[in-house]
């Protein structure tokens, strides 16, 4: 192992039973947790349930009273503490900017350190600026005081990237911001995370943005994991009351009593439509240049089913038509309530459901169109 770059990329983090106290207090209680490559991952709680503790561990600016931390499978304490901090980026809601310097040298600074000529230096500066959208010919020469709170917050993350880290440790990093400013930054940072394709453990308050930014969702309590999913997951499936009232299900479901499945189903004219004979490879262009997951499948006069992009993808040929894998999804009534279909959809497992009135399709009802419609 290169302890100049102890990883390239992250494939796992695996936290096993770490515990961290500060006299009295456990802060961190016997948590156990894998975070996935290139997901962002968000460790959600209250003041006090140990999100914050857990996430200096994983950089080591603590270390736990027990358990273990290892990257792609190599203890963290193997690694010396500051080879493997450069090689994670850290984010926090104070940015920490040096005011006696400019963007370009509070950016440049640790590229500086190492050794960087430079032309390296200024190319990576503006490569920086430009992906946080902040143009370098206005920004490069400004200090910290002539930014606002957004524009800051914006060169905190570009030096966070400045060394290109395969890791991205993020705590409360808009949580200082106004609402409107908030859910901008929300917005761009979406962006970012597909241009840089990094691995990113984010830490937040606030369900809304957990919900916006997260692949996966770990919420803690008192010290503990509670439950780990996707919005959807927690949201239809939650552990206790507590992850209920967190994620809103109680008054989700208060509106489902109130709907009908018609209310709720994406409309026939939003769905993609395919004979069974469309071939294969004609069937994934259409469904990738639409972003649908899903198509209906016609046979003639009636319908016979669905069929799924990823099933045509893990099929792995492109010869042969669309019907042979076209699979058969329960029929609801559009005047059912979407409270009685949603939950029989959990009971059975199935993702998708064909809203019919007699032979007519009015569209397709599915757990993930009640979060879009509903969350």
């Amino acid at each position: 192992m290169d302890q100049g770059r102890p990883f390239e990329r992250i494939d796992t983090i695996t936290i096993r039973g770490i515990t961290k106290r500060f006299g009295e207090t456990v802060a961190v209680d016997d948590v156990s947790l894998e975070v996935q490559g290139g997901e962002l991952l968000i460790l959600i709680g209250g003041s006090g349930s140990g999100k914050t503790t857990t996430l200096r561990m994983i950089n080591r600016l603590i270390d736990p009273d027990q358990g273990s931390i290892s990257i792609n499978g190599t203890a963290i304490t193997s690694i010396d503490e500051i080879i493997l901090r450069k090689n994670i980026g850290y984010v926090i809601q104070q940015i920490g900017l040096f005011p006696h310097m400019t963007v370009r040298e509070n950016i440049g600074l640790v590229p500086k350190i190492e050794g960087w000529s430079h032309d390296r230096i200024e190319e990576r500066v503006k490569e920086l600026l430009t992906l946080v959208h902040l143009p370098p010919e206005i920004f490069m020469d400004r200090y910290p005081k002539e930014l606002s709170g957004g524009q800051q917050q914006r060169i905190g993350l570009a030096r966070a990237l400045v060394m290109d880290p395969p890791l991205l440790l993020m705590d409360e990093p808009f949580g200082a911001l106004d609402p409107l400013l908030r859910r901008q930054l929300q917005d761009e940072f979406i962006g970012i995370k597909e241009d840089i394709g990094r691995t990113i453990v984010f830490v937040t308050h606030d369900i809304n943005e957990a919900f916006r930014l997260g692949d996966r969702i770990a919420i803690m309590h008192e010290g503990r994991i509670v439950q780990v999913g996707t919005a959807r997951d927690l949201i239809l499936s939650p552990a206790d009351p507590m992850v209920a009232g967190l994620v809103g299900s109680d008054h989700l479901y208060r509106h489902l009593e109130n709907l009908t499945v018609q209310d709720i189903m994406r409309p026939v004219s939003r769905v993609c439509l395919l004979q069974a004979s469309t071939s294969i490879s004609s069937a994934i262009v259409l469904m990738t240049d639409g972003g649908e997951e899903v198509a209906v499948i016609s046979d003639g006069s009636s319908l016979s089913g669905v069929v799924w992009i990823s099933d045509l993808l893990r099929g792995g040929r492109l010869s042969g038509t669309v019907g042979s894998y076209a699979r058969s999804p329960p029929i609801l009534r559009p005047d059912g309530t979407a409270l009685s279909a949603i939950s029989g959809m959990k009971a059975d497992g199935d993702s998708i459901a064909l809203v019919m009135n007699g032979e007519e399709l009015l569209g397709i009802f599915t757990p993930d169109e009640v979060l879009r419609r509903l969350v």
